[in-house]
């Protein structure tokens, strides 16, 4: 991913660092109190967070609370107001003439990876926009809210070029309707279509940490994991508060078509600061794509 976040290879999974400061869990976040949080990053200290309240200089800047990044911005999000009808969700990534971008470079399988996902870490979805290169114009057709509330929509993306970076761009988006909060408390396992998927080790600030994730169905591993987007896991990870954004894989060699892994998938997570983090587990299995999801308290 771009610097600001610091992403190392260790072991088996990848090293993970989150950037950025704490703000207030499940309520809207306007726009330009991201970018704000964007600006101040490198200058603010960390509040209580969900551990006490000790407060810690903020060491790296933040990734994905910005709906610009090194010369580049993301539009605003076209898409249905309300939770009452279909419609098509749309946007632009516009360079540093403010002119749509049309090239980039493939990562993860796809030009342009979506995340959106409500504010208090509800409604989590990741997808892949049809790009109009007559217009710059990214698009998913027959889109729909399931609930109401303020969403965070992230476009993360690599320009085109030789030494191009990652960048995770992002805008909020308003959706009419009576709002049903939830809150995120911690939680190790999650039930997905009869999968079991369990995350097992701790996060500690300022340390490695090893996670893994297991894959299980009526009480037995799950050996046929198939590739998804390059990797046998896809792994999406946000900060409560701020919703800084990280999108890692497991590290290794890419599986071929044809291979199957699991039951187990691999991590190593190294987080600055204490504090909650929410973590999104994208897996495949006979040729569906499924999202196990798991709140993580990260101690001093």
């Amino acid at each position: 991913m771009k610097a600001p976040v610091r992403l190392a290879a260790y072991g088996a999974g990848l090293a993970v660092a989150f950037g950025g400061a704490f703000g207030l869990a499940g309520v809207a976040v306007p726009d330009s109190v991201v970018a704000a949080w964007a600006q101040s990053s490198e200058t603010r200290t960390h509040g209580e967070g969900h551990g006490g309240s000790e407060q810690e200089p903020a060491t790296e800047a933040v990734n994905g609370v910005s709906a610009s990044a090194d010369g580049y911005a993301l539009s605003p999000v076209k898409a249905p107001a309300g939770t009452d009808a279909a419609g098509t969700l749309s946007f632009q990534i516009l360079d540093e003439d403010g002119k749509p971008m049309t090239a980039y470079t493939s990562t993860h399988e796809k030009d342009l990876h979506l995340i959106v996902v409500r504010t208090d870490g509800a409604e989590f979805r990741h997808v892949h926009p049809v790009l109009d290169e007559a217009t710059g114009t990214w698009s998913v057709p027959s889109w729909s809210w399931e609930a109401a509330g303020t969403y965070r929509a992230y476009a993360d993306f690599t320009p085109a070029g030789q030494d191009a970076e990652g960048i995770t761009l992002t805008r909020t988006v308003e959706v009419a309707g009576d709002v049903a909060p939830v809150t995120a408390e911690p939680t190790r396992t999650d039930e997905v279509d009869g999968y079991t998927v369990a995350l097992d080790g701790d996060l500690a600030a300022g340390t490695t940490s090893d996670l893994t994730i297991t894959v299980e169905r009526d009480g037995k591993p799950v050996t046929k994991l198939q590739p998804y987007l390059g990797a046998f896991g896809h792994l999406v990870a946000l900060r409560e508060g701020d919703l800084a954004y990280l999108h890692v894989h497991p590290a290794g060699d890419e599986p071929q078509p044809g291979d199957v892994g699991g039951p187990d998938v691999g991590f190593a997570a190294e987080v600055p600061t204490a504090g909650r983090y929410l973590l999104y587990l994208d897996f495949q299995v006979d040729g569906q794509v499924r999202t196990a999801e798991f709140v993580v308290d990260a101690g001093h």
